[in-house]
């Protein structure tokens, strides 16, 4: 099955691999059928979890692979592409989240972030717009991952490596999809409507995907920095939101072993697969 896969090549790869992630947000969406309320303690150790597997890929999945290829065009500099693209990717977001409209899971609308005086929007589409923010640099990351590959530029980037980073996102997905969609259904909301909301969430991975792929595949140059942009990118989505609203309740404790946990198991994919 790995090699058919090979033989599609980084654009479809990269594709399906973003499809796969929204699917597993989907799965996430879906416990909202068989749940009404909220179990806050389940809900922060899947934040926590997810913030694990997050911090995992950064580095092992992009950072470790963006400092190895610079070293044959940066020698001794080889750190310079990925300070660089790791600091523009999280500026990159910071910039989304002071333009668009979003809202945090469990804040009230009055802390509605970014341009909010032009709209006037929903608590359920500013939830929305907070998570697709965040999923951006996760689509990214998969399509620099599989173009990587496709370059053959260093020993860290594997097929086995890049599929392992899709399914470690894909496993952060899950809880990720549940995260945003039981809140919406407690708050009264049809559990069709709050699953659909969750699961849209992240239609961006597969585009986003695509174009990560399409861009390292048309100036190689820009490797190192793609792949430290989206590590910058995912980890300031990690400290910005999930580890803080994680650890806001009474659970702290938990959170943090979930984000151990979720550490661990993007570890052992990416070492093992990679």
């Amino acid at each position: 099955m790995i090699e058919q896969f090979q033989q599609w090549g980084p654009i479809w790869q990269a594709l399906i691999a973003g499809l796969f992630t929204l699917g597993c947000t989907m799965l996430g969406s879906a416990v909202v059928f068989f749940f009404k309320e909220v179990n806050q303690k389940l809900l922060d150790i899947m934040m926590g979890f997810a913030a694990g597997v997050m911090i995992a890929a950064s580095f092992w999945s992009l950072l470790a692979p963006a400092i190895e290829y610079a070293k044959e065009a940066y020698g001794m500099w080889s750190w310079v592409p990925a300070a660089v693209g790791f600091m523009v990717g999280g500026i990159f977001l910071r910039a989304l989240d002071y333009v668009v409209p979003h809202l945090h899971l469990n804040a009230p609308l009055s802390s509605c972030e970014g341009m909010t005086g032009k709209f006037s929007l929903s608590k359920n589409i500013l939830l929305f717009l907070a998570i697709t923010i965040h999923n951006i640099p996760e689509g990214l990351a998969i399509g620099v991952a599989f173009g990587a590959y496709a370059l053959g530029i260093s020993s860290e980037a594997s097929i086995m490596g890049a599929i392992g980073l899709a399914l470690g996102i894909g496993l952060q997905n899950i809880p990720e999809g549940a995260a945003l969609s039981m809140p919406i259904r407690a708050e009264g909301t049809k559990s069709t409507k709050a699953f659909w909301i969750g699961s849209l969430s992240a239609i961006v991975e597969p585009f986003a995907a695509v174009l990560g792929a399409v861009a390292v595949l048309s100036m190689k140059i820009l490797l190192p920095y793609a792949l430290s942009f989206a590590a910058g990118a995912m980890i300031f989505v990690v400290v910005e939101e999930l580890i803080p609203e994680s650890q806001q309740h009474n659970h702290s404790d938990s959170a943090t072993l979930g984000l151990m946990i979720g550490f661990t198991c993007m570890m052992i994919l990416d070492v093992a697969l990679g």
